[in-house]
């Protein structure tokens, strides 16, 4: 039994509250269940409630058993001076306020029903369950779990406009910078995401502005501050991107000490650091003003056109400095272009919208909804169990869920795990 379980109950009045009546025999008539508190203090502020003929206003306590109250120490903290009820699972014991009058208690655990009690006490078996209510998804109707994905997306969204903001913060309201070191963080995918978040953060993106104009400029500052360029290499190409960044390093006075080492092992060549690195400086140098551009952007069309990109002449025939390979345009792919969109362009749009004060779901959800599902460990296996991904806003919802209330065992707050314990 969790508290978070009568916290549920009394919230959404799954009890009869008819028929209510604290543990000394008085009735009670609730007004207002009172607003729920997720913070310190009482577990509901402003309820309103007539105990026999008397009515109050305050707050409610709840827990387990009656004795949790001086286990907490809720009688030498003055939050608690105003509280009406205390509600609890197993009344064990009288509590008193400082004054030495007796806080009225309800006692649950007659009031629920047996159904109620016995579909929570399922959901919660936690033995050898990968999630909760796997035995039960299959019962859930498809417009509650569409309703519930399409909300878990904007939960998501919300968290990421959390971390945009502090970037933002960081880098004093430049949102061309923040989205250069997200967009960064991107293109180095999940082996090397932090590595090109730390070359991104190594050198100030004012310096990206002066250089854009030349794509070699802006290839030789990555490449030297990843740390590529201290090799003898005999290309011509190498030779010049040393020679520009050794200028670049003076004139800027730019350090790689804090720069994470790139990685290459278990990478597909395409996805060699090399050549996301030469098509992320290719973009810069082809976009001026990217960040506008991507916030005047409504269709997923549009964006395939704006990140039409590809390496610069040197990367069609190498993967690396110093080997040559089969010739081949190395051009970013629609499936690339969604994982932007997906972890670093809608998060940005809708942050954005969020500091003007506008609202874009729609057109979030018109160019999310296009996408195919993404395919990983946990949509596969909710997909297992009922097929509910069938576009990326959906598996993206299906992380947020999974990681944020499945793998916290927050059943209570989800609207599946609310259709499970309520089921007949």
């Amino acid at each position: 039994m969790q508290e978070d379980f009568l916290h549920y109950l009394w919230k959404h009045k799954k009890i009869n509250f008819n028929t209510l009546s604290t543990t000394k025999g008085e009735k009670i008539t609730v007004i207002n269940v009172g607003e729920h508190n997720y913070n310190t203090g009482p577990d509901f502020f402003n309820a309103q409630l007539k105990i026999g003929n008397q009515l109050w206003a305050g707050n409610l306590e709840i827990h387990l058993q009656s004795s949790d109250w001086y286990v907490h120490n809720h009688e030498n903290d003055s939050n608690y001076d105003n509280v009406i009820l205390h509600v609890v699972w197993e009344h064990d014991i009288e509590i008193f306020r400082k004054d030495n009058t007796e806080i009225p208690t309800l006692e649950l655990k007659h009031y629920v029903p047996e159904e109620t009690l016995r579909n929570y006490q399922k959901l919660f078996n936690q033995s050898q369950k990968w999630i909760n209510c796997e035995n039960d998804l299959h019962i859930v109707d498809e417009f509650t779990v569409s309703n519930w994905l399409e909300r878990l997306y904007f939960e998501r969204l919300e968290r990421k406009a959390e971390d945009v903001s502090k970037i933002l913060e960081q880098n004093t309201n430049d949102w061309e910078a923040v989205l250069f070191k997200l967009l960064s963080k991107n293109f180095g995918l999940k082996i090397n995401s932090e590595s090109f978040f730390s070359i991104a953060n190594s050198f100030d993106f004012s310096i990206i502005r002066k250089q854009q104009s030349r794509q070699l400029s802006v290839e030789a500052l990555l490449f030297g501050q990843a740390d590529l360029l201290n090799e003898d290499i005999q290309y011509s190409y190498y030779i010049a991107l040393q020679n520009e960044y050794q200028f670049l390093k003076q004139k800027f006075n730019l350090s790689s000490k804090n720069v994470i080492p790139l990685q290459f092992f278990r990478l597909r060549p395409a996805n060699f650091p090399t050549i996301r690195l030469s098509q992320l400086a290719n973009l810069y140098h082809s976009h001026h003003n990217i960040f506008s551009k991507i916030i005047e952007t409504k269709s997923l069309n549009e964006f395939y056109n704006l990140f039409s990109i590809e390496t610069s002449i040197f990367w069609e025939t190498h993967y690396t400095f110093n080997k040559e390979s089969k010739s081949a345009k190395k051009r970013l792919t629609k499936s690339f272009i969604h994982l932007l969109l997906i972890n670093t362009i809608l998060p940005i749009k809708f942050s954005y919208a969020k500091y003007q004060g506008k609202l874009i779901d729609n057109e979030i959800i018109q160019i999310i909804q296009q996408i195919a599902s993404e395919k990983n460990s946990i949509v596969n296996k909710f997909n297992g169990l009922k097929k509910i991904s069938n576009n990326a806003m959906q598996s993206q919802a299906i992380i947020e869920l999974k990681t944020n209330y499945c793998d916290k065992n927050k059943c209570l707050q989800c609207a599946i795990g609310n259709v499970v314990l309520n089921r007949n």
